[in-house]
């Protein structure tokens, strides 16, 4: 978990803000480093967003295991201009800042391509965390939104169906680029030797009015609709095509995954909070039941956790609390297995669930803080 990194909120780019100068330590130990000790090419094409440079080098990716970098260190950037939120141009290959034309998920999908094309006789892992669909809301032929003369020009009042023209010409590109990947390693011949994952890292945002109207809640938020993503694995011959799963997974279980398929050790210093989903993704079996937890400080320094037993889901929220603070505490349970849009409330009605649920997820922060690594400010 995150929280163990001493990373509980989004990096922010203002530079008095209580989380802007955090990042990832060195004694953190990343999927990256494990596979390049093992003799991998490793590769970050796109976001970073572990700390800003400017703060400490040591947040630079290339110092946590990224043989290869290009792309911006900040939280997002202008598709064209690639001036980031911090209002500095953010685009880099390697650790040298580069004026590169070009919209940044074409960007992104052309040097992933070369990656694989210059790796090919050796065993690589490519990282692509993709821009979009992040503000600022910007579809191939769009002028600047953001300068570091102007700074970011706002999205104007748009009707539903701008905003959702919007959204299409923002993810078509990065379904191009998938299948861009995919057909460059069937072109390769490394189809069958390479698995590709894609998932989001967040539920929908509130710009958007298509969202995700099943589920409650949007990014940001510890309801289903700010972390429930779709999960995509592709492995010719090795998982068969068409098949589906509802096993809950979260993106924790995707480095004890690649260690394990790639007969890799995990680092005995850090040890990991996810499991290994290789079963489920080549055999279709379900891992063992395992509680879940997920903790939110959103920018304004407002809280709020969630845990996930089974049917069962917690939700604690701090209204009106002071920043950072667990005061007013606001508890929540659902079956999610009969009320998967979390609308009917059933702590009053099952209070010695809701009791036992709380205790294991304040515990489960506890000892989140216990081993958390020390960073500088915060809340």
């Amino acid at each position: 978990y995150q929280q163990r990194a001493g990373l509980e909120a989004v990096i922010h780019p203002v530079t008095d803000h209580p989380e802007h100068r955090k990042g990832l330590q060195s004694v953190e130990v990343t999927f990256a480093e494990r596979l390049k000790a093992a003799g991998y090419a490793t590769g970050l094409i796109g976001k970073w967003h572990q700390g800003y440079t400017e703060v400490s080098e040591t947040y630079h990716p290339q110092n946590h295991g990224f043989d290869e970098f290009i792309g911006y260190h900040s939280g997002n950037v202008d598709y064209v201009s690639h001036v980031g939120d911090h209002n500095l141009h953010d685009w880099w290959h390697g650790r040298t800042e580069t004026q590169e034309e070009g919209y940044a998920t074409d960007l992104i999908n052309r040097h992933a391509l070369d990656f694989i094309e210059r790796h090919r006789d050796e065993p690589f892992c490519l990282y692509i965390p993709h821009l979009a669909i992040h503000n600022p809301v910007q579809v191939r032929g769009d002028p600047v939104r953001r300068s570091i003369e102007q700074g970011w020009v706002r999205w104007d009042p748009a009707s539903d169906e701008e905003r959702i023209e919007k959204y299409r010409g923002m993810v078509l590109p990065i379904d191009e680029g998938v299948g861009q990947i995919r057909d460059k390693l069937t072109e390769l011949g490394l189809e069958k030797n390479t698995l590709v994952l894609v998932f989001s890292d967040n539920g929908a945002s509130s710009d958007f009015p298509s969202g995700s109207p099943r589920f409650r809640g949007n990014k940001g938020s510890v309801y289903e609709g700010g972390h429930k993503v779709p999960f995509v694995a592709w492995w010719p011959g090795r998982i068969a095509p068409g098949t589906e799963s509802d096993a809950p997974a979260i993106t924790l279980d995707i480095m004890p995954t690649l260690l394990s398929l790639a007969g890799v050790a995990p680092s005995r210093e850090r040890p990991l909070d996810g499991v290994d989903l290789s079963a489920l993704l080549l055999k279709g079996e379900a891992p063992k039941p395992r509680p879940l937890f997920w903790a939110s400080l959103s920018n304004n320094g407002a809280r709020s956790e969630a845990m996930r037993d089974g049917p069962w889901k917690l939700v604690v929220n701090h209204p009106k609390a002071k920043p950072g603070s667990f005061e007013n505490e606001k508890v929540e349970l659902y079956r999610l297995d009969r009320d998967p849009s979390e609308k009917t409330d059933l702590a009053a009605q099952e209070p010695e669930q809701t009791a036992a649920l709380l205790a294991r997820l304040k515990a489960w922060y506890a000892d989140t803080q216990r081993t958390a690594t020390p960073q500088e400010g915060g809340w």
